[in-house]
């Protein structure tokens, strides 16, 4: 008998399911649940001018703003009565499901996006390389600029809170602002 093949063996085993999460999310059920989505951010996911694209955002993400929603630390009059109806489970299924969906490239103005290329790395230390999120920090590739305008603008003006990209968004100049929305509309 080979105990300390066992051991190791067991050892092993044990790692893997106590690293395991309690509660697995349901992604089938966050599908199911997002048909009250759609109606704003599309059949996929992939949102429009005014509404933002979901598919393969980070699931971090979209859970804290459907938190942030949920406690009207984030105001929105559509998402709030929306998020308010959502329990935990549903937030976290609801991720799971838009963060398994395939990217999206709204485009934008090649001319713009070019300009903005050297200027879009201050963005990328939050976002992530290429603008593809990083945990709590969206993912901007791929989102409409439009949007993504409408977004900074927003910061820029303090309607939308958070110090950090308020800051930033008030030390860019609007040309800036939609030469970087093409730019990462165009990922």
């Amino acid at each position: 008998m080979n105990t300390p093949k066992k051991s190791i063996i067991v050892s092993l085993l044990l790692s893997f399911f106590l690293a395991m999460p309690v509660l697995a999310v349901d992604k089938a059920a966050g599908e199911q649940k997002s048909a009250n989505c759609t109606g704003c951010h599309g059949t996929k996911g992939e949102g429009n001018t005014q509404f933002p694209s979901l598919a393969a955002q980070q699931a971090t993400y979209i859970v804290i703003q459907l938190k942030a929603f949920k406690a009207a630390s984030r105001t929105n009059p559509i998402m709030q009565p929306i998020a308010a109806d959502l329990s935990d489970a549903d937030m976290d299924n609801l991720a799971a499901y838009f963060s398994s969906l395939p990217a999206v490239k709204a485009g934008g103005d090649a001319t713009l996006a070019k300009a903005a290329q050297t200027k879009a790395v201050m963005c990328m230390g939050c976002h992530g390389e290429n603008g593809v999120g990083n945990g709590q920090f969206p993912r901007l590739a791929g989102q409409h600029p439009d949007y993504l305008v409408k977004q900074l603008t927003s910061f820029k003006e303090g309607s939308r809170k958070n110090s950090y990209m308020q800051a930033i968004a008030g030390s860019i100049s609007e040309e800036d602002i939609k030469a970087l929305a093409a730019y990462f509309g165009s990922l």
